[in-house]
């Protein structure tokens, strides 16, 4: 995890840097959901606010990874606006934001990947706010709501991503449509599972 969170830091920074926002003035805001997906967001969260960036949280599952909180929270994150209304306080943190980080549902929810409830809401609710050109979407390990196996979107409350940092190995559903098409540009992450991998039967083959 923490291999992954450090390169999810890095694809952040370098966006911010797209944009022409230094550390210090950068504000990134994380949707935390239960998993490890949350877990990988709130520890490269921590790392971007050691660095001196602004980072809010929105906890959007029935639990939260609690070692990556507390390292978040240490580093000087903040839990927005907990036991109010969620919607309404992603919406204005996401305003504000240079980089929304979409740590919601990876790879466990692929028996039903669809948003649901508070997650759901608040998805629908920044669609609109994130298209603007001064703001990216990244996507840890692959955007909230595709399926990661066959690409199928079966509920259209997804976030499209800017960039998608992936872990380990490309998942099929971030080449084949219409998931694809929500996934922006994919960056890997290795994670040194080449040994594991190479007796792993591909779902899908990139052909040249």
């Amino acid at each position: 995890m923490a291999r992954a969170a450090s390169g999810l830091a890095a694809v952040v920074r370098d966006e911010l840097a797209t944009l022409d926002v230094p550390p210090m003035a950068a504000s990134v805001v994380l949707l935390v959901g239960p998993g490890n997906n949350g877990g990988d967001a709130l520890y490269a969260g921590a790392e971007l606010a050691a660095s001196g960036c602004g980072v809010a949280i929105i906890e959007l599952g029935s639990r939260t990874h609690a070692e990556g909180l507390a390292a978040a929270l240490d580093a000087g994150a903040r839990v927005v606006a907990p036991g109010t209304d969620v919607v309404a306080a992603a919406v204005r943190a996401a305003t504000g934001a240079d980089v929304v980080v979409d740590g919601i549902l990876g790879t466990g929810a692929y028996r039903s990947p669809a948003l649901r409830g508070d997650a759901r809401a608040v998805v629908e609710a920044l669609r609109g706010i994130v298209l603007s050109p001064r703001k990216r979407v990244v996507a840890v390990d692959l955007p909230s709501g595709i399926d990661p196996d066959t690409g199928d979107v079966r509920d259209d409350a997804v976030l499209s991503a800017d960039v998608t940092v992936t872990f380990g190995a490309y998942k099929a559903g971030l080449l084949l449509r219409p998931a694809a098409g929500y996934a922006g540009r994919v960056v890997l992450v290795d994670l040194g599972l080449g040994p594991e991998l190479e007796s792993v039967e591909p779902l899908v083959r990139v052909v040249d």
